[in-house]
């Protein structure tokens, strides 16, 4: 397949991009700097210089192909949560995914599939029910910001392109995301679960969430919003307390969520609430995750242990 995708240098992007290629389709990286794309990803990808805020030339690169894998959005949890950064995680989202799916429209060969990022925070905070695709939006900046989010990328389907809405959960790999930022205190044998530990992760390898891409690349059946996350959610404290099994470090100090509000305001509701997600839709359509559960994950990513011999070990 000839497949364009934004956000193609990021945590997910990057190892997506890579697989992808590896498999022999031709990737084309939407960046907005292309000379550092291909030092970081290689010159067996192409790379198409875009701003993500302007139409421009590189609408050209969208002609004929198969598919338009959008990634980009400013990193969730990197700062603050002040007006101006709501705006800009706004702004990479929603004003990139209309420009992107208005620049599709105007195609004479538009691409037949559009996977767009979206994230659980389409649900809201949460308590102990079990969330699935037909879960009604939440409250919230996350909710709103989700739901125009998957707005802009379901209007390519007014012209006859099959969308995905991947709402996706906290994605674990060792180069990104959440896991690195709790694993220095773990190791310093100072770790343990963010407070009140009740509240629910919805989690996924990274090598899980590539291949439910990959699948929704390959399954014409399948569209609408298609929730990225493993089978089996964990709560807080669960979830430390087999980071810490399998570092082999105690999970014993717990990090008040009084203490996280203080320091990162509003932000910090994103620690001290949860989900309890189910990837109901890929597991009814047939998709087999590698790490439906949470230990072996873990040990993958932080022994080295295949997902075999992970199994094997939990």
């Amino acid at each position: 397949m000839d497949i364009i995708v934004t956000g193609g240098t990021g945590f997910i992007g990057r190892a997506l991009c890579t697989a992808l290629s590896q498999e022999g389709h031709r990737v084309t990286i939407l960046t907005r700097n292309s000379g550092s794309a291909e030092r970081r990803l290689g010159n067996n990808l192409l790379s198409v210089e875009w701003t993500g805020r302007n139409t421009g030339p590189w609408e050209q690169a969208l002609e004929g192909a198969d598919a338009v894998i959008n990634l980009a959005g400013a990193p969730i949890a990197d700062d603050r949560w002040t007006p101006a950064r709501k705006q800009l995680l706004l702004d990479s989202r929603v004003h990139t995914t209309r420009i992107v799916v208005e620049a599709m429209s105007r195609r004479s060969a538009k691409p037949r599939v559009l996977i767009s990022a979206s994230g659980i925070g389409y649900y809201g905070a949460s308590d102990d029910r079990v969330l699935d695709e037909g879960t009604a939006r939440g409250q919230g900046f996350l909710a709103d910001l989700c739901l125009a989010w998957e707005a802009e990328a379901l209007r390519a389907a007014e012209f006859g392109v099959r969308v995905v809405v991947l709402r996706t959960g906290m994605v674990l790999e060792q180069d990104g995301g959440a896991l690195p930022k709790m694993l220095l205190p773990f190791r310093l044998f100072a770790g343990g679960p963010i407070m009140p530990g009740t509240q629910w992760v919805s989690w996924i390898h990274r090598r899980d969430h590539i291949g439910l891409i990959q699948w929704a690349l390959a399954s014409n059946h399948v569209s609408g919003p298609l929730n990225a996350v493993a089978p089996e959610p964990v709560t807080m404290k669960t979830f430390c307390e087999v980071l810490g099994r399998v570092l082999h470090r105690p999970s014993w100090l717990p990090v008040p969520g009084f203490a996280l509000n203080m320091l990162l305001g509003e932000l910090g509701t994103l620690m001290t609430t949860g989900q309890r997600v189910t990837p109901a839709k890929a597991m009814a359509e047939g998709y087999t995750f590698q790490y439906p559960t949470l230990e072996p994950a873990l040990q993958a990513i932080l022994t080295g242990t295949t997902a075999a011999a992970a199994l094997r070990a939990a």
